[in-house]
């Protein structure tokens, strides 16, 4: 599929994972196999020597420096891309890096990015908000139109049964009311078909959240999706960033093991119960050993049960004691270590056989 001239083999992007999930090598392989691979810069620098002192350069130094390996990796194919969640204190600049480092899209939720074509306008940066109803679509669109003149490049509709950070209330996820994949897409492609038409063009959108094989691909195109994102079966690939203990705990995890938890920045999250989960909810306490602002709507102070930034980054290097291990609803059906290659061969596979 074409994406303003942006070549995609395979209609699946792999979606941003932080902190460090999703960094260059996996980001560069998916794009190497005709994807679309993301990086995510959530505290991308989590390893460089002067993180602790001077995060927010130590970020945008790695960051830069992923978006060029990645590219190094894809040999020209897919696309490589950067998730950028509107929550991040340093948006812009890192907005602004990405582009300047050509990144092929910026994907950007965690919120509305309502700024994001103020950076791309008139760049070869496509870009990418996540959304998750028809009503936030729609918004976007109208916002988009009036002040810059112009649409989302395509959008990626998250629902309910994704990893991490949710773009639901916790009511509507204990109650059963979240809008199910199906209906969001129908409404989405409903709230953009205006603007699609004064525009004359066609906005792409792709279903994430529970999406898990070719099949779900190919059921999802048929509803008229131009694609899919999937994020959590990426983990257990032999190019994710991720420790390799990281990628055991969500092998070996069990459907009971999958939890919605809360996070620090005010939104319902889910996650593999781990036992740095049980503790938080004994009451034990996990702070920031020192807060660097990175999450603007982080609630920080004595109030804050826990940093998520410490939390992430302890899983990422492979912590369980300590780890917050974000993953899908669907992580319990991931039981084996495969490659990135060989995950794309599968779900191309499955996609063209049930076409």
């Amino acid at each position: 599929m074409n994406i303003k001239g942006k070549e995609l083999t395979v209609p699946l992007i792999q979606g941003g994972m932080g902190v460090g999930v999703s960094l260059s090598n996996l980001a560069g392989n998916v794009a190497k196999c005709g994807g679309m691979g993301v990086i995510s810069s959530v505290n991308a620098g989590y390893q460089e020597p002067d993180f602790t002192n001077n995060p927010r350069e130590a970020n945008l130094r790695a960051l830069k420096r992923h978006i060029r390996q990645a590219k190094e990796i894809a040999q020209g194919n897919g696309l490589v891309a950067v998730n950028i969640m509107t929550a991040v204190s340093d948006y812009e600049r890192t907005c602004r890096l990405a582009i300047e480092c050509g990144a092929d899209a910026v994907i950007s939720g965690a919120g509305l990015p309502l700024r994001l074509p103020e950076y791309t306008k008139g760049t070869k940066t496509l870009a990418a908000p996540i959304v998750s109803s028809g009503k936030a679509a729609g918004l976007l669109c109208r916002s988009y139109s009036k002040k810059y003149d112009v649409l989302p490049d395509f959008l990626i509709i998250e629902g309910f049964r994704a990893g991490g950070h949710l773009g639901f209330s916790k009511e509507e996820l204990s109650d059963g009311k979240a809008a199910q994949n199906e209906t969001i897409l129908a409404n989405v492609l409903d709230a953009i078909k205006p603007y699609e038409e004064a525009y004359r063009i066609t906005i792409p959108v792709f279903v994430a959240g529970g999406v898990f094989d070719g099949h779900d691909l190919a059921r999802f195109m048929s509803l008229g999706a131009s694609g899919v994102q999937m994020a959590t079966r990426f983990i257990a690939t032999k190019e994710c960033d991720a420790d390799e203990r990281f990628k055991q705990v969500v092998i070996e995890a069990k459907k009971e093991d999958i939890l919605i938890i809360n996070s620090p920045v005010g939104m319902p999250a889910r996650a593999i119960n781990s036992p740095l989960i049980k503790r938080l909810s004994a009451g034990e306490k996990f702070p920031a050993r020192l807060c660097n602002g990175c999450l603007t709507a982080c609630k920080r102070g004595d109030k804050t049960p826990y940093c998520i930034s410490r939390a992430l980054i302890e899983a990422v290097l492979g912590n369980w004691e300590d780890g917050l291990f974000f993953c899908g609803e669907n992580a319990w059906r991931v039981n084996e270590m495969t490659t990135v290659g060989e995950l794309m061969e599968t779900i191309h596979t499955e996609w063209r056989s049930s076409q």
